[in-house]
């Protein structure tokens, strides 16, 4: 029998609280009139709502289907989900992974940033929730209400550090959790989303399904990123023959028979000299592997329209 009061922080002020791994294990969860808390949720979730919340830090690990914030305000957040929506709130700072495009209603000053956090129970939340570490739009943001010569959101400064949002938890049950938040180890790529490229060069890289396919991807971006690159953005779908025939043209054929084995990840690396940069480390450290890689800076652009209006298409933004 699963008691209600398990899974709801409700009228707490100037508190600590928090939930450890395995706790809520894929329950809904309630958050609702809460003042000056900090709130740690580590584990993933059915659905969670936050409501009438003020000047709170929240954690949140993988939800599988929606957040909704209602009539919160001057709340600091680190967020996965599959859909994330807002109504009715004033001045939230989210750090988010979606896998949809995020919603905001009726709400200003909203900021966001890209997810980045890691303790060790993380990884396997994710898969639990349904969530895809490569699958994440948090910075597409759709406002179903915007006023005419009015921004209602914004993105967090690019330098912006977790820790200085959401602190580590000070409670002793809650040390137990082994955090990091150092960027290099966020169990999500950490990607530009819509900030301005610093480049007119990007580069197309796709992985296929296989048994190493996301570490393979995640080697990648660090061999990238190291080089100076930057990660755009990152796609897990499944493709059919003729999404293969639309993305990779000429190529098509050699590719098509490994699309059975299950989705894709692609990968968008920006930068001078970035499919030169991305060719030559697949070379180097890929190199039984198949991995289909733009091939010049003029093919590479189309490369990566391709690719994503496909894959927008595939997850219905």
């Amino acid at each position: 029998q699963i008691d209600p009061k398990d899974y709801t922080f409700s009228g707490l002020k100037d508190e600590t609280v928090g939930r450890l791994p395995g706790r809520v294990a894929g329950q809904q969860f309630v958050i609702q009139d809460c003042e000056n808390c900090s709130i740690y949720i580590f584990d993933h979730s059915a659905t969670i709502t936050i409501d009438d919340c003020v000047n709170c830090q929240i954690f949140l690990g993988p939800i599988k289907g929606s957040v909704f914030f209602r009539d919160c305000k001057d709340c600091k957040c680190i967020v996965a989900c599959q859909q994330f929506r807002t109504r009715d709130c004033r001045k939230l700072e989210v750090f988010l992974c979606c896998a949809t495009q995020p919603i905001i209603e009726s709400s200003t000053g909203m900021k966001f940033g890209c997810f980045q956090y890691y303790y060790p129970e993380l990884a396997l939340q994710f898969k639990d929730a349904g969530l895809s570490i490569f699958n994440n739009t948090w910075s597409n943001i759709h406002d179903f209400t915007p006023v005419s010569g009015e921004n209602n959101w914004g993105l967090l400064p690019e330098n912006a550090v977790v820790q200085d949002y959401v602190p580590l938890p000070s409670s002793e049950e809650l040390k137990a959790v082994r955090i990091s938040t150092d960027a290099t180890r966020s169990i999500i790529p950490i990607t530009r989303g819509q900030r301005q490229k610093s480049s007119d060069e990007s580069c197309l890289a796709v992985f296929f399904a296989g048994d190493y396919t996301t570490a393979n991807a995640r080697k990648l971006i660090d061999e990238m990123t190291g080089k100076g690159f930057q990660l755009v953005q990152t796609k897990e779908v499944s493709m059919k023959a003729e999404d293969a025939h639309r993305v990779f043209q000429q190529h098509a054929s050699e590719f098509i028979p490994l699309l059975e084995k299950g989705p894709v990840i692609a990968l968008e690396f920006n930068g001078d000299g970035a499919v030169e940069g991305c060719r030559s480390t697949i070379n180097d450290v890929f190199s039984g592997t198949k991995v289909f890689v733009s091939e010049s800076k003029a093919s590479a652009s189309q490369d990566v329209d391709n690719f994503y209006n496909f894959a927008d298409m595939q997850m219905g933004m």
